[in-house]
C-alpha cells in the first residue's frame, strides 16, 4: 500500500480475517502481561514466633510473585493501651522483609485499633 504512488496501489483483504488476526494478537499480549494485586497479611500483637514466621514467609512469597503486600496489625481489647508493642512488631516485620521488598507507605496507625504498612517488590 503506497498512497504516494501513481496510480495508487490498494490491497484488497478479507476484513473478517483481519479482525480475527488483530484479536488474536491482543489475546497473546494479554496473556503475557502481569497484573499487580495487593495481598494482605494480618497480624495480631500477641503472635507466636512460629505463626510470625509463617506470615513472614507468606508475605515474601507474595512479593517474589510481583504483588504488593499490605500488612495489618489489629489491636483487640486492652491491646490498644500497648500500641508501642504493635509498632515494634511492625518495625520487626518491615526489617525482616527488607531484602525481598521495600516499604511503599510508612508504618502508620489508621485507627486506634489498626496499624498498617504497604510493601512493594524489589526489582
Amino acid at each position: 500500500m503506497s498512497p504516494d504512488s501513481d496510480p495508487p496501489v490498494v490491497r484488497l483483504m478479507d476484513y473478517g480475517k483481519f479482525k480475527f488476526e488483530a484479536d488474536k494478537k491482543a489475546r497473546e499480549a494479554k496473556k503475557k502481561q502481569h497484573t499487580v494485586s495487593i495481598k494482605e497479611v494480618k497480624l495480631g500483637i500477641r503472635i507466636d514466633d512460629n505463626d510470625y514466621n509463617v506470615k513472614l514467609n507468606r508475605a515474601k512469597k507474595f512479593l517474589e510473585e510481583g504483588n504488593k503486600v499490605k500488612c495489618t496489625l489489629r489491636l483487640r481489647g486492652r491491646e490498644v493501651q500497648h500500641s508501642d508493642l504493635a509498632f515494634k512488631l511492625a518495625a520487626r516485620f518491615a526489617e525482616d522483609l527488607e531484602e525481598t521488598g521495600s516499604l511503599e507507605s510508612p508504618i502508620r496507625q489508621e485507627s486506634f485499633r489498626q496499624i498498617t504498612m504497604t510493601f512493594q517488590p524489589k526489582k
